[in-house]
């Protein structure tokens, strides 16, 4: 049981690590009932979605039961040879199985946000993990004189970095723009930036 310990708290720290709430997830351990025949024990942490509770992650102890049985199919020795302890055994398999789909929608819902502006505008927000967002750098020159500049900084930090150049409109609005994409950083290149 201390690697399937191991492995539940591994879990839930990846989700809390990449902007996952502790109060939007919880960890459901499964009822003697529901266990599989070879399952020792069987977490599942589940997200609370807008449409109630799912599973995120299934984290499952399924014993000695898929190496004995490869062995016995294959005719492969799968045991493991202990040097301290002296003796043979056939390792239990831990297996953490998580949908690529859910967990996706879950950064996007956890990442999700509506922020209510004087006058009652809605700002959409997505606060994603710097990790997790799509573009790192928005590069915004605070007028097109200032393009050649701005468009220097962005070569320079597209080589390292998924970045988004944007000249359109005012400031405040490409601000915004990146906002709702969930960019964590900007640069905005204005006129002092000629000579700093």
């Amino acid at each position: 049981m201390e690697w399937f310990q191991y492995w539940r708290g591994f879990c839930r720290d990846w989700l809390l690590s990449l902007g996952i709430k502790e109060d939007e997830m919880r960890l459901r351990d499964h009822s003697p009932e529901e266990l599989c025949f070879y399952s020792k024990g069987t977490t599942d942490i589940e997200f609370l979605f807008p449409f109630g509770w799912g599973e995120l992650w299934g984290i499952a102890d399924r014993t000695d039961y898929d190496l004995t049985q490869h062995a016995n199919t294959s005719g492969e020795d799968m045991t493991y040879f202990d040097d301290e302890k002296k003796e043979k055994y056939i390792p239990y398999v831990i297996e953490p199985s998580l949908g690529a789909d859910r967990v996706v929608l879950a950064f996007l819902c956890a990442a999700y946000d509506e922020e209510e502006l004087e006058g009652g505008d809605v700002r959409t927000v997505l606060h994603f993990h710097p990790a997790l967002a799509p573009v790192k750098i928005g590069v915004l020159p605070l007028s097109k004189k200032l393009n050649e500049g701005a468009e220097k900084i962005y070569a320079e930090l597209s080589k390292k970095y998924n970045c988004e150049f944007d000249d359109r409109g005012n400031i405040g609005k490409r601000y915004r723009r990146q906002d709702e994409i969930g960019t964590p950083f900007c640069v905005t290149y204005d006129f002092d930036s000629e000579t700093d």
